[in-house]
């Protein structure tokens, strides 16, 4: 049996009849948190792609991250639930603050930086084969998390309503995941995220592949979780950028040079009126 069809038999027999066994453990709301990252330089290889970059996320706000194509700016993203670290070539230098804390100290567990600081990529990744209730589910086994039977119907319906899918979904959760629209498996994959609590929430030009009316709903999605949970998000539309954020950074990468900050702070003061001229060129369309 493959490790997949493992997980798969293991994610089915969370809704089977309870036994009595099962230990029941309740998740606890916690707060959204500030994220703190400090003079952040990041390679792979020899080749630097961001040097130096500082910037505090605020709690409970939507923070964006906003530059051309090659500038750092999801490499930066993945460096703030230690992600990066994935690929054998890259190395990184600096720090990453979770309300103070440094995720990257030796003492802190890798499996509890990303429990707190979670991820929504660019392509939905649903498990395809697994009910959508499944799919919310899927977090708890990884992260040591057992429910009960009516514990995990309630994070079900918690989670789902959170990302805005609850009401279309609500009568098929043993259906696959993957027989959803795209837009609608881009905000399952934000409820799977949620069901583990974390305090902050990472997504990665969570839009680039929907269509419009999906891309409204996701903005919308966005604007609520922010009361619950730290967003930081990487989008190349200017305008989503206005719609979603409170505060922005424009990361640039010139003539061969690493990525790093040129400008960051309250989105209406980036766009209406930026002390850089070249953050000025690029969010008005003039390059990039």
């Amino acid at each position: 049996m493959t490790d997949t069809a493992a997980l798969a038999d293991e994610f089915d027999s969370w809704f089977a009849p309870d036994t009595g066994a099962a230990t029941t453990e309740s998740i606890p709301t916690i707060a959204p948190a500030t994220l703190d990252a400090r003079e952040i330089s990041a390679w792979f290889g020899d080749h630097k792609v961001l040097d130096r970059v500082s910037l505090t996320m605020p709690a409970g706000r939507v923070t964006a991250l906003i530059g051309p194509s090659g500038c750092g700016k999801s490499t930066f993203l993945r460096t703030l639930n230690r992600m990066h670290e994935l690929v054998p070539s890259a190395s990184l230098a600096g720090e990453v603050l979770l309300d103070d804390v440094d995720i990257y100290d030796a003492s802190r567990r890798i499996t509890e930086a990303r429990r707190q600081i979670g991820m929504v990529f660019q392509k939905p990744n649903p498990f395809p084969a697994m009910s959508i209730a499944d799919n919310v589910l899927a977090g708890l086994a990884l992260t040591g998390i057992k429910l009960d039977k009516g514990a995990k119907t309630d994070l079900v319906e918690e989670t789902l309503t959170k990302a805005g899918l609850w009401n279309e979904v609500k009568d098929r959760l043993r259906q696959a995941g993957g027989g959803l629209s795209g837009g609608q498996q881009q905000r399952l994959c934000i409820a799977r995220s949620l069901a583990v609590r974390p305090r902050v929430l990472l997504m990665d030009e969570p839009c680039s592949a929907l269509d419009p009316t999906s891309t409204r709903r996701i903005e919308q999605t966005i604007t609520e979780l922010a009361q619950d949970v730290t967003v930081v998000i990487v989008t190349h539309n200017m305008q989503q950028a206005q719609r979603v954020s409170d505060r922005c950074a424009f990361f640039l990468a010139e003539a061969g040079t690493p990525g790093a900050i040129v400008e960051h702070g309250p989105t209406e003061a980036m766009f209406g009126s930026p002390q850089d001229a070249r953050t000025a060129d690029y969010v008005n369309g003039r390059f990039g």
